[in-house]
């Protein structure tokens, strides 16, 4: 299990998350959802080893991550919501570099390496430099080079993004066939329908706090709301979203 205990990171003298707690069972895939700025990013770089938050505890399986940052890397498999590739290597040079920072054995990398550049349909251009590559296909590298090595823990910022549908749909069944194998999932999106249908539980963080956690169902019910989304703006939402859409829509006619 993934423990996330009292998490606090600081800027200065402002918080950015403040006492975060949350956990994620093997099998559970965990949608972590909040408006731009409520400290979503902050807590996956922090789970990630690239932040070091204030103060709080993260466990994995009891031990501790923040104390064991190489072990659980070997664990971890991360696609951040921004990264940058090496613009001048080839999806398979890419691919290639990664699985022997894993140390995976070369017949094994081989092996990986070319059914992932198969089976996402990038073989035509495994050798072509990614900087060449659509947004598409370098978000097609970065969930290959998350999953390579086989991980426990999948964590996955917007990792739909600028996939095409056909993708998109793989990944999302891909997702439940890892959690059906007992993995850990957290999966940070901006897309509710998505996380709506994918999530077996969700965490809503607004201002650097979690203001909701349980499945969707739960919050539906409790909020009397038809869908995430309708939970998500009576929890974060604090202006009057049709207003200013007619105020954007009146704009527009201006002479």
């Amino acid at each position: 299990m993934l423990e996330v205990e009292g998490l606090y990171k600081k800027y200065g003298g402002w918080p950015a998350v403040s006492g975060v707690s949350f956990d994620v069972r093997p099998g559970e895939i965990l949608g972590y959802l909040g408006p731009n700025g409520a400290g979503k990013t902050t807590t996956v770089k922090i789970l990630a080893g690239l932040l070091e938050p204030s103060w709080g505890a993260v466990r994995y399986g009891g031990r501790d991550v923040l104390r064991n940052r190489e072990w659980f890397k070997g664990r971890l498999g991360y696609v951040p919501e921004h990264a940058e590739l090496y613009p001048f290597l080839s999806g398979r040079e890419y691919l290639e570099m990664v699985g022997r920072l894993r140390d995976l054995p070369e017949p094994t990398v081989a092996a990986r390496v070319a059914g992932f550049l198969d089976l996402l349909g990038l073989q035509i251009e495994a050798h072509a430099p990614i900087g060449t590559y659509s947004k598409g296909m370098r978000q097609k590298v970065l969930l290959a080079a998350a999953l390579l090595h086989d991980p426990e823990v999948l964590l996955l910022d917007e990792p739909l993004s600028g996939l095409d549908a056909t993708t998109a749909l793989t990944v999302k069944d891909l997702l439940h066939r890892l959690a059906d194998d007992g993995r850990v999932v957290v999966f940070s999106s901006h897309v509710l329908e998505v996380v709506e249908r994918l999530a077996t539980r969700v965490v809503i963080l607004h201002r650097g706090r979690v203001v909701a956690d349980d499945s969707v169902a739960a919050l539906r019910k409790l909020r009397d709301a038809p869908s995430l989304e309708e939970v998500f703006i009576e929890l974060v939402v604090q202006h009057d979203t049709a207003r200013t859409a007619a105020g954007l829509r009146e704009v527009m006619r201006c002479a």
